[in-house]
């Protein structure tokens, strides 16, 4: 049982179904084998199962689920049954880049909210420990974010979340967009590490959805230059027509680039060591790519230019940016758009990154 899918209440709400249908993940038992075997394939099942509603507290809100964008975290679980500490011990549902229109709300919101289109921020703090005092309540300890163990996500008709992190969105911005919000914070985040700001020149290594965002937002942010590297030449020529104005193969030497910031979204130790050697003394290096545990760092480079270096675990309080930039069009989300498929799909759409040219799959549940 999860926060976020809790048994029905006993009285239903009126003019909602009693029940949903979500798209659940099995792994069976005992097929995880241990860390240092983590990344072997395990037999994984996927099917669509019946479920109550969600049960509503005070300050939750009960969400239509309109889309949802596939990560690779949702793929990582669905191969591997694992990431890192987190493991599938039991039923999950995946997806947690998600958008909507609120049905039903708790005694505690306002009623008008029904029928408002939102971006769920899909993660909630305690709101209590030291790190949410300070604002940091992404790096809370007792943090359920969605599709996590042993938290649901949202490949399902509907879900529940605290109704300040159901973040109202205008017409202008479509579903897939709202849903893509969610990356689009990671962005914001970790540009935000990296100090990004006018005039500045930036390097982003993986032209992946997730590097093609950040170098997006480091165009909105005011960045002069944004240089993006892959080893794949159709992503690069995607990364060039929406955000980079310069990209580089990943063979490419960048050591006397003399960025401002570099920011990793690749994951892979040998961009992350050339990105570093590509920043000028006092510079930022930020990683967002999640790769090997442990990676050799030019630690030489790193002190005598005196780098800053940091990572990235998820965001907080991006919403109101990610809205703004997207309701703009300073980013464009919906280009990211390569695939959609219904919530019996979903085992299509965690394989569709594997297709030529797929960026970003969509699962629209009521599709």
């Amino acid at each position: 049982m999860s926060l976020f899918t809790s048994p029905a209440a006993s009285t239903p709400t009126p003019g909602l179904p009693d029940t949903m249908r979500v798209s659940v993940l099995r792994v069976p038992a005992g097929s995880i084998g241990n860390i240092e075997n983590a990344d072997n394939p395990v037999p994984t099942q996927l099917s669509v199962d019946e479920r109550p509603l969600p049960q509503l507290e005070p300050n939750e809100v009960l969400v239509r689920v309109a889309a949802v964008g596939v990560c690779g975290s949702d793929v990582h679980y669905f191969r591997h049954g694992r990431i890192g500490q987190f493991v599938v011990e039991e039923p999950l549902v995946l997806g947690h880049e998600a958008s909507g229109t609120i049905a039903a709300v708790g005694a505690a919101v306002d009623p008008a909210r029904i029928g408002q289109r939102v971006s769920i921020e899909p993660q909630k703090p305690c709101r209590r420990c030291e790190q949410c005092k300070q604002g940091r309540y992404n790096l809370c300890p007792d943090m359920a974010f969605y599709a996590t163990p042993p938290v649901d996500g949202a490949f399902a008709e509907y879900v529940a979340i605290e109704s300040d992190f159901a973040h109202a969105v205008p017409d202008t911005v479509s579903d897939e967009a709202a849903a893509l919000l969610e990356p689009l914070s990671v962005g914001i985040w970790a540009c935000r590490k990296a100090g990004i700001g006018p005039g500045q020149r930036v390097l982003v290594a993986g032209a992946g959805p997730i590097g093609v965002i950040i170098a997006q937002v480091a165009r909105a942010f005011g960045a002069s230059a944004v240089y993006i590297s892959d080893i794949a030449q159709d992503r690069l020529d995607f990364a060039a027509r929406h955000g980079a104005t310069h990209t580089l193969h990943a063979s490419h030497p960048v050591d006397g680039l003399g960025v401002d910031a570099f920011i990793d979204a690749s994951g892979a130790p040998r961009a992350v060591r050339a990105g570093i050697r590509a920043v000028a003394p006092g510079g930022r290096a930020v990683l967002v790519g999640m790769g090997a545990e442990d990676v050799e760092l030019p630690v030489g480079v790193i002190q005598n230019r005196e780098i800053w270096l940091t990572g990235v675990f998820r965001y907080a309080n991006t919403w109101p940016t990610a809205i703004a930039l997207a309701a703009e069009g300073k980013v464009d989300l919906d280009v990211l758009v390569t695939h959609q498929f219904g919530l019996g799909q979903v085992q299509e759409a965690l394989d569709a990154g594997q297709e030529p040219g797929a960026l970003k799959a969509m699962v629209q549940p009521w599709r």
